[in-house]
Parts: structure tokens; sequence; C-alpha cells
């Protein structure tokens, strides 16, 4: 999204939720930037310049307003015209790319020089790697200093730093400050407490109710559980283990008028905290946190689904914590029309064990190694039928060996090329897993019967073709259409038997 000045001129003084995380108002009087829902008084315009990120405004001098705090704002939509390779770069770095590191390594494994990333960076957010890495950790710093127990060395680590005196002199070049002068008193986490506590802005609606409704139809037994309105799983990264929730804490009417900020209310297992920086970017992928609502909505109610949007206003992709998972569950929903049973086999045997004292939460998600090891004949036999699971196999092995990357910012026309590729697997399910590994919002399967049926489409072409006016939120005009013909069909049954709609994402191809 391109803004103007004036737009941003506009928004920030009426204190515009809607542009919260888009831009940044520096308010060159004091030194600081701000979000545009900052509460504090709002500066003349002549006072105010506008970037599009916390880095290109740090890099300009400023540092984080103490009160909005630029640390809790949304992220940017996926969607965003900035050049792939500075996005993949920017979110690699925004998940700790750089955290032990180097941009050559980082450069390599995006298959380009390291001088034509730094280049690419630069010219399209206005940092260096480095300095967008700094500010990253910088702000998880001050995050982790402002809402938790957490002693400042901890804190350091937590924040992707190798070394505290470096911290340190970071943060007061940059903040003007130090690290303790953010806590009113001094603190220690109290030993018994295994949990840090954090939350996750998001621009409302959410229809968390929706979204959890869709992650729970494929949902992996053992490693996740959804419950009450809140969604739990075991977590493995980078050899660290534990348990992470969340849910949904939006604010009051009342509270939301007066700028009061949306969020998910998180616990992560104090296990995790070495790995915290890749864990919320994984959680903000994997519930769509980054959404721009008001934009999906509107062009879409603009558009000949105002129906739809007026029922289920701020609906998400359901994403995915990991991309393997992503087409793992698609693919294991596809199998059978007891899916969930088959998937609880795939887990239990293939899947590690993880004890949490929890026991809806016993195992992690299988990884592809594991899986790609384990073959399509050990597939078969815990009921995976033979041909999706000599297509889960394929899966596994090219993503384990790196030929196939489902990760956000990933390339999606490659991704959806290689996924077509093998056998057993159709233009619906290579579209699905893209939306949802590669958190892509244009995804659309247009072969889909389902959605023909909904717009009265004969064929595919003419699906595409009416869905045209979709774009570039074709996937959210999806959802809307696959959760409307589920809801048809309940009612067409009612009379006779009550059954709850059942929206699947991967209808055998």
């Amino acid at each position: 999204m391109t803004l103007s000045a004036d737009i941003c001129q506009r928004a920030v003084r009426a204190r515009d939720a809607r542009f919260d995380g888009l831009f940044f108002v520096g308010i060159t009087t004091t030194g600081v930037y701000c979000r545009p829902v900052c509460p504090s008084r709002v500066a003349t315009p002549q006072h105010r310049r506008f970037f599009a990120s916390p880095a290109s405004a740090e890099h300009a001098g400023f540092r984080p307003c103490l009160r909005c705090r630029p640390e809790l704002a949304p992220g940017r939509a996926q969607i965003d015209a900035v050049p792939r390779l500075a996005r993949v770069a920017a979110h690699r770095i925004e998940a700790g790319a750089l955290n032990g590191h180097s941009v050559g390594q980082l450069a390599r494994e995006l298959g380009v020089s390291e001088r034509h990333l730094r280049r690419s960076l630069e010219r399209e957010i206005g940092v260096s790697p480095v300095a967008l890495a700094q500010t990253h950790r910088l702000l998880l710093a001050k995050r982790l200093l402002g809402d938790t127990e957490l002693p400042v060395t901890r804190v350091a680590f937590a924040s992707g730093f190798q070394s505290l005196r470096r911290f340190n002199a970071l943060f007061r070049e940059r903040y003007r400050l130090s690290p303790s002068a953010l806590r009113p008193r001094p603190r220690t986490m109290r030993p018994e407490d295994d949990v840090i506590r954090l939350t996750l802005t998001y621009r409302a609606p959410l229809a968390w109710d929706v979204l959890l409704m869709l992650l729970g139809r494929d949902a992996l037994a053992g490693v996740e559980v959804l419950q009450g309105g809140r969604y739990g799983r075991t977590v493995r990264l980078d050899g660290c283990s534990g348990v992470v929730y969340a849910e949904d804490t939006a604010p009051s009417l009342r509270d939301a008028r007066r700028g009061a900020p949306s969020h998910l209310s998180v616990s992560v297992s104090s296990s995790l905290l070495a790995v915290l920086m890749p864990l919320l970017a994984r959680l903000r992928h994997m519930f769509d946190l980054d959404a721009e609502p008001t934009a999906v909505d509107g062009h879409l109610a603009c558009s000949g689904l105002g129906e739809h949007v007026r029922r289920r206003r701020g609906v998400r992709i359901p994403g995915a914590f990991d991309g393997f998972e992503a087409a793992l569950r698609v693919l294991l929903r596809a199998s059978s029309k007891a899916g969930g049973n088959v998937g609880r086999r795939v887990v239990h045997a293939l899947g590690e064990p993880l004890e949490t004292g929890i026991p809806a939460l016993i195992r992690v998600a299988p990884t592809a190694e594991r899986v790609a090891d384990a073959g399509a004949a050990r597939l078969a036999s815990l009921g995976v039928r033979r041909r999706r699971a000599a297509a889960v196999s394929a899966v596994a092995r090219a993503v384990a060996d790196g030929a196939l990357r489902l990760e956000p910012g990933s390339d999606v026309i490659a991704a959806q090329r290689a996924l077509l590729a093998i056998d057993g697997i159709g233009d619906h399910l290579a579209t699905t897993i893209v939306m949802r590994a590669l958190r892509w919002p244009d995804a659309f399967p247009g072969s889909d019967r389902t959605l023909q049926r909904a717009v009265g489409a004969s064929s595919a072409s003419e699906l595409y073709e009416r869905a045209e006016r979709w774009r570039p939120w074709r996937a959210y005009a999806a959802l809307h259409l696959w959760m409307h013909e589920e809801e048809r069909a309940c009612d067409a049954q009612r009379p006779a038997t009550r059954v709850r709609p059942s929206v699947s994402f991967s209808r055998r191809v």
C-alpha cells in the first residue's frame, strides 16, 4: 500500500487504527517516533516525518516512543509492493536469520551475492541488513523489558544478541537510556514462573472464532488443542521444545474507541526463550495477524461479496506454524473422510514424543526429514491412501532436500510448479498448500468444484475470469465462498438431521 503524506497526516490526526503498523511518524522536536495511534499530544504537521518501518525511523536518528510502543505495532501484509528478494530477506531477518549468522550466509541461502542483498534492502527498505536486524532485536528487547520480569541478561540473549556488552551499548546508543531504565523498579523472574506472557497486536476486526474453526478442521491430535476460544500447541525449534497458547483479548467497544489495541494474549514456555524471535514471527504468520481486514473486506464487499463480508468480518487465512506441517495437514485431510484419525496415527507414529504435563499435547509435529525417511509404504500402513502416501513422501523429500521451499516469502510460482509436478497433487491441493504455507493472499484454486458452484461458473476458466475482480485478495474470497457453501449444505440437511458445518480446504482431486 502506497501512502501519501496527506493520507498519513489525516491518519495521525484521527489516530486511525487502520493505519497502525503501515507507517510510523517521527517527531522532530522530541526525536521520538510513534505509531499513528499514539495517545500523546499530536505534534504540528511541520514537525512530523513519516517512515515505512521502525528501522528506517531509527536509521534517521529517531528513538521509539515509550508510550505507544512501536514494537507492538502489527506488521505489513505480504501483498505490499516490495520486490520479492527484499521481502523475503526482511521476513527472514525479522524471524532471526542474522542472530548468530552472517549476511553472507543469508545471501547464499537466498541464492544472491551479499552485495546484491545489501543493495536490495537499502533500496527498498532504506537500511542495511545489519541495521534491520539490530532494530528487530532492540524492539523485542524493549518489549521483554516492559512486559516480562526476565533479567536483563536473559532479555539480551532472547532478543538475539550474542553479547551483553554489545546489547547495553547499542541500547544506550539508539534509545539514549539504559535497559534497566525502562523498568520502574528492579525485577526478578520468579523461579516457579515457567511461562512468558506477551501480546501479538493485530488490526481489528479479527474473526477469531472462524479462524479457530478453520484451524481445527485439520488439527493434528497430540500436537494441537483448541478449547474454549484458546489455541495451544507443542513447539520444537532449533533444539528448543515447549508449549505455546494463544487467545483473543479484543478490547471492549468503549476501550476500542479510546484507542486500546486489539491483540492476542500469548503464553510461551520459558524453555522456548532462546527461539522467541522466530516463534513470534511464526505465530503472526499462522494467525494472519498482519492482514489489513478493512482493506480486504472493503474490496471484496465492493466486488460482489458484500453479504459474505457482512456475515464474517475480519476473516483470516489459516496459516501454518511450519511449511511442511501445512502441506502434511492438507494432504492428510484429503486422504480420507477420516482424515483426523489418519493424522492422529501419523503423528503418534512419526512425531517425536514431548513431555509437557498436558495430556492433549504429547507430540511434536512430524518433520519433513522423519516423514521422508519413513517412506510411502509406512504412511500407507498408517491408513494414508497409497497414491496420497506417495505424494506426502515426495513432498517431504523435496522439503528435506531443499528443493521445495514452503515458507512465507518463497517464490509462489516455483513452489506451486514443484507441487504440481508431484503425482497425486492437483491444482486444488497445490494452491491450498501455497495459500497456507506461503501465506499468499491471492492464491485461488479455480479447479475447485465448490467454488465454481458458489459463483455459478461452468468451468475453471470461467471462475478465474470472474475472480479477477477479487485480486489481490482472492484467497479471502475463496474462504468466504467455501464457508457459504458449507453453511448452505448444512441448512439443506437440517430438517432431517442437524449437521455441523465442516469447512474443508483439501477436497479430493
